[in-house]
Formats: C-alpha cells, structure tokens, sequence
C-alpha cells in the first residue's frame, strides 16, 4: 500500500517538473492519480472496521475524484488549449504536499526527528513564559508533574505540507511572492502551534478548567481548535491575497471538472 502511494507521488512529482513541450507529463499525471485512486480505494476497510464511516466516504469520494482527475488529464494530453494546463499545478501541489507529509509520517527517522524536535522546542517556550516543565521522554514533557505526549499530529505537519504544496502550484508567480507566502504560513503555524501544545499541556497539569482531563478536552479540542481554525483562515486569505494564481488554479480545475462531467453524464 505505501509502495502504491510512493508511486503515485513521484509520477506526480515527474508531470510537474517536465518542461511544457513534453507532452509524456500528462501522461506521468494521469498514471500518477490513477496510483493515487487506488491508494485511497485501499482505504475503506480499516475505516469500516473501526466503524468510522465519515472517513469511508472521505475516502471513497477521493478514490473517485483521483480517478475523474486522471481522465481528465490522460483525454487532454493532445490539447493545446482549453486550461487544461491547471491539472498539472495541481499535480504539483499533491506531490510536494503529499510527499512532504509521508516523509513524516512513515519513514522512522523523519518521523522520530520532528516529534523529538517539537517536544525539545516546546519546552524550551514553556520555560520562556516560566511554566515549570520537564522532559520525561523524547516525545514527552510534565507540566505541574502531569506528562502529555507529542504525535506527528501534534507538529503540524498537515498544515505545513498543504501550504507547502499550495505556494508551489502557483504557476507563474515570482519566486519572492512565493517566499513572501511561505513566511507569512509555515513558520507562523510552526510557532503557533508550539504554543497551543504550551497552553494545552498547562491547561492539563494545573486543572485549568476543571479536572486535569477536562482541563484537556476544553483546552485542545475546543479552545485550541477554535484558535486554529481561525488562525488557518487567516493565513489562508494571506496566502491567496499574496497568490491570486493559486484561486485561479483551483478555479481553472474545478470549472473543468464541471465540464466533463456534464460531457460524460450527457453520453
């Protein structure tokens, strides 16, 4: 299954960076979603088996998305006009989002490094605002004698690797507006995300709101997920204010989308 999503990401990777004159990247593209559709068809049963059935649809609707993406692309592999150019900027956003994030998350010592990392870095700003912090393992830390663990989800490495593979699929942008999108994102949800692991795990040790369990779910999953969500929305409208061709990517893929789908359903 991993081999299946590795292969998917490097044609991927290939249809986004051949030159506009070979024509083969469409094809490359075209393989590499089908790979892609069927990583995700894979999915379903372990999300059935523990009766997650909002993921099941997550990821059958992304199989068949994957798969009418790769249509599109291998049909208008011939066709110089028509916007069909924006598949391949979306290429290129699934393949160095995707790849940026498996990297994390299944090779061991990327893996390790960056929760090792993110735990080191965490206490470091708990100590800066004079939180009484420990390090009790190189994933976990105590406040107020009560240790919580760091997970790859705790890094935020999703939001990393989606901004990472939005900025890249603006086609035509220079390179200093696509630095200028990279700083107001990445490392302003890296820091941001540092502190809500601070807030949260002082929320826990001191039963900021209730019992150290409450204190927990109040703290992280409403609290922290509200300021996240706002803090993703606003660096979003950063980004695309500083990114206008990612809209009009996303336009571009989706007004085409419609399009075929008109043309395969009037057959």
């Amino acid at each position: 299954m991993t081999a299946i999503l590795w292969v998917s990401l490097i044609l991927l990777a290939a249809a986004s960076i051949l030159p506009k004159t070979n024509n083969s990247r469409f094809l490359f593209g075209s393989a590499g979603w089908v790979f892609l559709s069927i990583y995700w068809s894979l999915q379903p049963e372990a999300y059935i088996g523990l009766k997650d059935y909002v993921n099941t649809f997550l990821v059958i609707a992304a199989a068949a998305i994957s798969l009418f993406i790769a249509y599109i692309i291998f049909q208008s592999r011939d066709k110089k006009e028509g916007g069909y150019e924006v598949f391949i900027s979306l290429s290129r956003a699934a393949s160095v989002g995707g790849i940026l994030y498996f990297l994390f998350a299944g090779v061991g010592y990327f893996n390790t490094g960056i929760i090792s990392t993110v735990t080191e870095q965490a206490i470091w700003v708990a100590g800066k605002f004079g939180v009484p912090v420990t390090q009790v393992a190189w994933n976990q830390f105590a406040v107020n004698g009560l240790a919580v663990e760091i997970i790859l989800a705790c890094t935020a490495i999703e939001s990393i690797a989606l901004f990472s593979g939005i900025i890249s699929s603006a086609e035509g942008a220079t390179a200093a507006r696509k630095l200028r999108a990279f700083m107001i994102s990445v490392p302003v949800i890296y820091i941001l995300n540092l502190q809500r692991l601070v807030f949260t795990a002082s929320a826990y040790g001191f039963g900021w709101f209730g019992t150290p369990d409450e204190s927990f779910h109040i703290s992280e999953h409403i609290i922290t997920k509200a300021g996240s969500l706002l803090a993703l929305f606003l660096v979003s409208y950063m980004v695309l204010k500083t990114l206008p061709e990612v809209l009009d990517m996303i336009d571009g893929v989706l007004k085409i989308m419609r399009i075929e789908f008109h043309r395969l359903t009037a057959r």
